[in-house]
């Protein structure tokens, strides 16, 4: 099936919104298959640990707004204090480097690196960033070759410019926009939604709840087929092909949080994260 709508999505690995936002961004992938075509750009939060810093935003605080997004949008995240503050943009340039020379695996890093900073893991140290690596499928010493490729750095700073250059239509939602030293930026996740056959692009900035995805793509396009809307929890582990969170289940089979839970135990094999956990098949359920 060709592609009719292409979503560009302005993120970053550091971003607990951009987290949030996953159970969301799998189920529209669920529901409309290849008929949308994703593309990731990195906004690049922040480029030294100083730059929180400077802002007042110390491990205590990042302590309490990560307490604060779990317990409100369900998603696993490790709420212990963090040694210290971790700049964003080596993992920014990581993924850029993973888009320009291994495309298809360049989103299961994105998910890894997230992975591993809500673990936790300072997404600024090398050592994250092999880790995330070796998960994705892709060989640590190669993505660091590319990482200090000069077309690495050129490309994650495009991508972080466009970031900071929002339509028109995205700077009437000024509340969902972000500002830095030059005017305002995209939040994360933020996007940018493209009929390919006119090119006509609707913004939608910042967190957003489903609805507002769904009825954009059913305006779009009106004769865009879905896929059933609620499989079980076994047909969707199969289908992701990485552990999911009990809430990216909850949202893609449409049950609560605990009716997933209670399915999940039933076929799966949990990892604690947090207050909750990631999910994968038993060896019996995938057989």
């Amino acid at each position: 099936m060709a592609a009719e709508v292409r979503i560009t999505e302005y993120t970053d690995p550091g971003c607990p919104w951009a987290w949030s936002a996953e159970p969301f961004r799998r189920r529209l992938q669920w529901l409309y298959g290849d008929s949308i075509e994703w593309r990731e750009r990195m906004v690049g939060l922040s480029e030294s640990p100083e730059h929180y810093e400077e802002k007042g935003f110390t491990t205590e605080k990042q302590a309490s707004a990560f307490a604060k997004m779990a317990d409100k949008h369900g998603m696993p995240i490790d709420t212990s204090e963090r040694p210290r503050m971790a700049a964003t943009l080596p993992a920014c340039l990581a993924v850029v480097a993973a888009q320009l020379n291994a495309p298809e695996r360049a989103r299961q890093l994105l998910r890894c690196l997230r992975v591993q900073h809500f673990s936790g893991a300072l997404l600024d140290e090398r050592e994250t960033i092999d880790s995330a690596a070796a998960q994705a499928e892709l060989d640590p010493g190669e993505l660091a070759r590319w990482m200090e490729q000069d077309d690495t750095e050129r490309v994650l700073r495009e991508e972080m410019d466009a970031a900071r250059q929002p339509i028109a239509a995205a700077r009437a939602l000024d509340e969902k926009l972000a500002g830095w030293s030059g005017g305002r930026r995209y939040t994360c996740p933020s996007y940018e939604i493209e009929r390919l056959a006119d090119g006509i692009r609707i913004a939608v900035p910042g967190f957003q709840p489903f609805p507002v995805y769904d009825v954009i793509l059913a305006n779009l396009v009106p004769g865009q087929e879905r896929r059933d809307s609620e499989p079980g929890v076994v047909e969707v582990l199969q289908w992701a092909g990485t552990p999911l969170a009990t809430r990216e289940v909850a949202e893609l089979t449409q049950l609560s949080d605990r009716e997933a839970r209670e399915e999940l135990g039933r076929v799966a094999i949990e990892r604690h994260l947090g207050s909750d956990g990631l999910w994968k098949l038993s060896p019996a359920a995938a057989a």
